[in-house]
């Protein structure tokens, strides 16, 4: 009786699969490491991503995180290679592709992952983990050009890459059309609901295209913030016509915000920007106004006019109450920082209104690796071999694990190594398609059948095709290769004669092992090794291997016999020159009379008294008299003598020498004319002129080229372990340097950290290395971001006075103000708002990731110089328009300004040139 209520079940599954089906055309979504299908409480059927071969699947729990999709995660190894997930889709269709991860510590290391996501052969975005109970979202909208897309992790630079969700969505209209889209993908930035009744997101079923619409109630650092007084939430259930499947939803125009005081204000940061991007604002009349009530507005953009002259009158530009306008920008220049403002007109009575708004960012697309459809040949022939199962471009943005490319914009494949793979079958013809192909190593499998003219791999060095069961002679065309140098047959079934051509040609040739294989009217033995090289070629490559192997000896030996090698070895400098200077010994006598008997002081620390000298040669320099008798500072003076003997670089300060007679302990420096950051920001000299903030920037790069030498380009790395801004001088064109090494540390090659007792000045002192006593290169990042901090607001590292109450430490007190969207209130009044706004974000934002509690969140110094230069690009611009120099504004409006228009598509990667003849919003 059971089996037969079973039969009379499966027609109500399958009507109910099929249900679901067709209530979700066109979506995927997978539920990575998950072990069943379910739906969720949104109707949406999830499916476990099982038929991925690659990483492995770990179990997580986050408190408040009831959804069964991220109870899990899949994860990959921290290598070189790229992990996908392959989708069907229909060409010239557009998507939305949806990755998002939620890490729960699966590792149980606590270390916060960083890696890349790309979309075929294109760099998506960087996954950066910085709280382990927050969900990172990544949305891309894209028009398929092919049968399926791939959507892969790579590039672990901490942790291991992990994903949590990936999901696709199908859509069928025309909303998201650009003219752009061959050449770009839309990067989703924001999309949010104003005047929201709550934080959760509408999404699906509200949304048939399961897009999330973010409530404005959510409360995220500089997001949404500087909202005018009088600002209203209003809802209304009456029904909103949409007009086009992809408009916002019914649910999300029932809602507004209102500025009841006559304007609307907000900021918010657009990630992925400053760039040129998609935008637009939904509006519906949601309101009973009366027949004497008049809503008209403009959008209010800070500098740009054009864009303002714009007049919003809902009723009448959608034709009726409760019926969507959507005008918009399909292409418009947008900065990182966001402020904009809806203001109405004069002979409105009522206030802005604002339902919804979208905006993307315009993300160009890669072309990919030109053979790409020659080995998906190779690929569809073994199918179903692990392999053949990586996904993606085969060289973009890392290649396969078994291929390798060149470095050209669009690379081409230079080496196969297919070598014990369990080939069988024929060697795929599509081998022979690439024409940049130097290196093919097919050994150790079971092809059979004949070996294919390789004359369009005219590129071929090694050949390697031994241990297979090749059959049949060998084809003349080999010996046309012009650059082959190597070629291995061995232990084959190869029958005939060897081409004349192959025994002219100076390669190694090993056929052995193949009993019907022979040279022309020869009986030798078949297991021979055939060369062409001559006696004097062998000689030299005899003597050669001789020769290095002597050198190499030679050289362990000396690395034994000098153990300062084994300290810093003795790096390139920015310029290019090695340095190989060795400090020089000052005299007592020559010091003194290069600085008069220590006659002027210039400056003092713990160390020391600094005094101004000038040699005979005409140099001027800063003499460091040690005043510290005891071992520790005579420990801090060998180090620093040790350290910059060896190092060289434009933006550390030049070290000349050193003296030690008379019980007197110097070195001796360059001297510096302006003299320490810290004098200029808060010091005596802000009295006389406050340094500008492009000058600022400047500092800062100046200085952060010189810690990033120390930690990437010197080996071991050096730790500075005392930055600050009295550590950081001045030359007479206001150029920065570092200076002060005498508790830098050697990091150790290998480990993570160096164990060290704490030392270092209160206030740039890291936290985690105070407490675990684990000295690491984020330690200094630590401490430049207070630098940063200092940089903005003025202020000292720690102040009794300048906080406020329970509050004496700068981290302390611009982390609560910048978090709250409150950058003002931290900004150096001596300024005076000579300043563009957004760059003053970009450095508030990355001194806030310096400052991390954790080292493992922290950037590299490399990428704090990064944005300390988009800064400097965003302030350059700004200044130009600032100071009415059409020179400027013309060299860096693509920068700094905002205009809509059409793309222009020779322009950089980065930014893109606008057409101002056609700078026009559209209403779609």
């Amino acid at each position: 009786m059971e089996w037969r209520f079973l039969i009379l079940l499966l027609p109500f599954c399958f009507f109910l699969f099929l249900h679901i089906s067709l209530a979700q055309p066109g979506f995927v979504s997978y539920d990575c490491g998950g072990k069943d299908n379910f739906t969720d409480e949104l109707g949406l059927l999830w499916t476990p991503d099982y038929l991925v071969k690659h990483g492995e699947i770990a179990n997580i729990s986050v408190a408040d995180e009831t959804r069964k999709q991220y109870m899990s995660v899949r994860y990959f190894p921290a290598d070189n290679r790229k992990y996908c997930y392959t989708f069907n889709v229909t060409s010239r269709t557009r998507y939305l592709v949806r990755a998002t991860f939620l890490y729960g510590n699966f590792d149980n290391n606590n270390v916060y992952p960083k890696f890349d996501i790309s979309l075929g052969p294109t760099r998506w975005a960087t996954i950066v983990v910085s709280d382990a109970n927050t969900i990172e979202v990544q949305e891309l909208i894209f028009l398929a050009l092919d049968s399926s897309i791939s959507v892969c992790l790579s590039n672990a630079t901490t942790g291991q890459p992990f994903i949590s969700t990936l999901e696709l969505r199908q859509f069928n209209g025309s909303v998201y059309l650009t003219e752009f889209e061959n050449q770009f993908y839309l990067s989703v930035s924001a999309r949010i609901n104003f005047g929201a009744e709550s934080e959760a997101p509408v999404r699906y079923p509200d949304d048939p295209f399961d897009r999330i619409w973010e409530s404005d109630s959510i409360k995220k650092a500089n997001y949404l913030v500087d909202v005018a007084a009088g600002t209203e939430k209003i809802s209304t259930k009456m029904p909103v016509f949409v007009s086009k499947d992809e408009s916002p939803p019914q649910k999300v125009m029932q809602t507004a915000v209102i500025g009841r005081n006559g304007s609307l204000t907000y900021r918010m940061n657009l990630d992925g920007f400053p760039g040129f991007g998609w935008a637009s604002t939904y509006f519906a009349e949601i309101e009973d106004l009366d027949l004497d009530q008049v809503r008209k507005f403009r959008l209010v953009l800070p500098g740009n006019p054009e864009i303002s002259k714009l007049i919003v009158d809902i009723e009448e530009n959608a034709l009726g109450k409760y019926r969507m306008y959507e005008p918009g920008f399909i292409n418009i220049s947008l900065p990182f920082v966001l402020s904009f403002k809806f203001a109405k007109t004069p002979d409105s009575t009522e206030g802005p209104l604002l339902n919804a708004m979208e905006i993307n960012k315009y993300l160009k697309k890669s072309e990919g690796s030109l053979d790409e459809l020659a080995i998906a040949g190779v690929v569809s022939a073994f199918s179903s071999a692990d392999w053949a199962q990586e996904g993606g471009d085969p060289c973009l943005p890392v290649p396969w694990s078994w291929v390798q490319c060149n470095s050209d914009p669009q690379p081409r494949i230079t080496s196969i190594n297919l070598s014990g793979k369990n080939l069988t079958g024929s060697i795929p013809l599509n081998l022979t398609k690439l024409s940049s192909l130097t290196e093919l190593l097919l050994d150790g499998n079971s092809l059979a059948g004949s070996i294919p003219d390789f004359t369009g791999n005219t590129d071929l060095k090694i050949i390697h095709l031994e241990n297979n069961q090749l059959s049949g002679e060998l084809p003349s065309s080999l010996g046309d290769l012009p650059n082959l140098k190597e070629l291995y047959l061995q232990n084959n079934r190869l029958s005939g004669t060897i081409p004349s051509s192959l025994l002219k040609q100076n390669l190694v040739l090993n056929y052995a092992g193949n009993l019907d294989l022979h040279k022309g009217g020869s009986s030798e033995n078949h297991s021979k090794i055939i060369t062409g090289l001559s006696i004097a070629a062998a000689v030299l490559v005899i003597a050669t291997v001789a020769s290095c192997y002597l050198m190499n000896k030679g050289k362990k030996k000396n690395l034994k016999q000098d153990p300062s090698r084994q300290s810093v070895n003795r790096p390139i400098n920015s310029f290019g020159d090695a340095g190989t200077e060795s400090a020089q010994c000052f005299t007592l006598s020559d010091l003194v009379d290069a600085t008069k008997d220590f006659e002027r002081k210039v400056g003092s620390g713990g160390f020391g008294i600094v005094y101004y000298g000038k040699l005979k040669d005409g140099r001027e320099i800063a003499a460091k008299l040690l005043i510290n008798n005891s071992f520790q500072g005579k420990r801090e003076f060998s180090n620093e003598v040790t350290l910059l003997s060896r190092i060289h670089h434009r933006n550390l300060v030049q070290f000349l020498g050193f003296c030690q007679e008379d019980a007197k302990s110097i070195l001796v420096y360059e001297f510096m004319h302006n003299g320490t950051l810290k004098e200029h920001l808060y010091g005596p000299l802000t009295r006389e002129r406050s340094i500008s903030w492009i000058k600022r920037l400047e500092i800062a790069e100046d200085a952060a080229r010189g810690i990033e030498y120390l930690h990437t380009g010197c080996v071991p790395s050096i730790i500075h372990r005392d930055l600050k801004t009295s550590n950081i001088l001045l030359d007479m064109n206001m150029r920065a340097k570092v200076s002060d090494f005498g508790l830098s540390k050697l990091a150790i090659e290998g480990a993570s950290h160096v164990s060290s007792i704490v030392r270092g000045t209160v206030g740039y002192l890291d936290p985690e290395y105070y407490i675990s006593q684990q000295l690491t290169d984020k330690s200094d990042v630590y401490s430049f971001g207070v630098i940063l901090l200092e940089l903005i607001s003025g202020q000292e590292a720690i102040s009794n006075e300048s906080f406020g109450v329970n509050c004496r430490n700068i981290v302390q007190w611009a982390k609560l103000h910048i978090e709250n969207g409150d950058i003002q209130g931290i900004i150096d009044p001596s300024l005076q708002g000579d300043y563009d706004i957004q760059s003053m974000w970009k450095i508030a934002e990355k001194a806030l990731m310096c400052v991390q509690a954790h080292g493992n969140t922290r950037p590299s110094i490399s990428e704090v110089i990064k944005e300390i230069q988009d800064a400097i690009v965003i302030e350059r611009g700004a200044e130009g328009v600032r100071h009415g120099s059409s020179e400027e504004m013309s060299r860096h409006s693509v920068h700094s300004s905002l205009h809509a228009g059409s793309l222009d598509f020779g322009a950089s990667e980065h930014y893109l040139s606008i057409d101002d003849s056609i700078a026009r919003p559209t209403a779609r």
